[in-house]
């Protein structure tokens, strides 16, 4: 529905899809995405100009939208310490422990117009079938002794387009070095160990990202490299960058 409306509307109006359960969800890679009731679920429609800090790097929008979900709940006062991360390239987690959503984007080069389609969806009132964010709010709420209230999925979804927007607008300004502060404090990475191809291979630290999105690792005596999401994967459980 939104790829067919996308190219029919004026550049600057806005469109989102809002699904309140999906029953043919996509991931990466051609993975099942499960989307029971209780999930943000939507797909949002986004114009990059070619030529513009972004468009000339547009790996990055995914990480945008992933830090944009995170804030979504982490900005709203009295929620800050909610353990929601980041994991490169595009997934949502509690902790390093747990994922409870992701982003999946499509691109269209339109002469001088990126036409992004960026699916994101969390889970925000499903316990199953990992984990969801008012589970993680009623855990905290225990542990402290506060009274957070319960968060709804159409609220985080406001909350994610309304932080995009203004992610999208500093990125614009200030290249990478302009979010990439607020995505680091997010993030699950930081001085993580990995093995490089496989369990017995080179062991290299994770270092952050470059200036195209992708990830760089630091194996010794070797310097840094980049590690490019669509040639790899990258596992969590056995922290392994694997080449496909």
């Amino acid at each position: 529905l939104i790829g067919r409306l996308m190219f029919e509307l004026p550049e600057e109006m806005g469109l989102i899809a809002i699904a309140v359960r999906q029953t043919q969800g996509k991931g990466r890679g051609g993975n099942v995405w499960l989307s029971p009731l209780g999930c943000a679920l939507s797909t949002l429609h986004i114009t990059i100009p070619l030529h513009s800090n972004l468009g000339q790097r547009i790996p990055f929008i995914q990480h945008l939208v992933s830090l944009a979900m995170v804030e979504s709940v982490r900005s709203i006062p009295g929620y800050e310490d909610i353990d929601l991360r980041v994991k490169w390239p595009n997934d949502i987690y509690y902790s390093d422990l747990m994922k409870l959503g992701g982003v999946l984007v499509n691109s269209t080069l339109l002469e001088t117009t990126f036409h992004i389609l960026t699916g994101f969806g969390f889970n925000v009132n499903n316990s199953n079938p990992t984990i969801c964010i008012n589970d993680l709010i009623t855990k905290f709420n225990k542990e402290e002794g506060t009274k957070l209230k319960p968060l709804t999925a159409d609220c985080l979804i406001a909350r994610t387009v309304t932080v995009l927007e203004r992610l999208i607008d500093i990125f614009q300004e200030k290249g990478p070095n302009g979010v990439l502060p607020r995505y680091y404090k997010y993030w699950v990475h930081s001085g993580q160990q990995v093995r490089l191809h496989s369990e017995e291979g080179p062991i290299a630290w994770i270092v952050g990202i470059d200036d195209y999105g992708f990830l760089q690792v630091h194996e010794e005596g070797k310097g840094v490299e980049s590690v490019h999401p669509d040639g790899n994967s990258f596992d969590m459980l056995r922290n392994l960058i694997v080449p496909k």
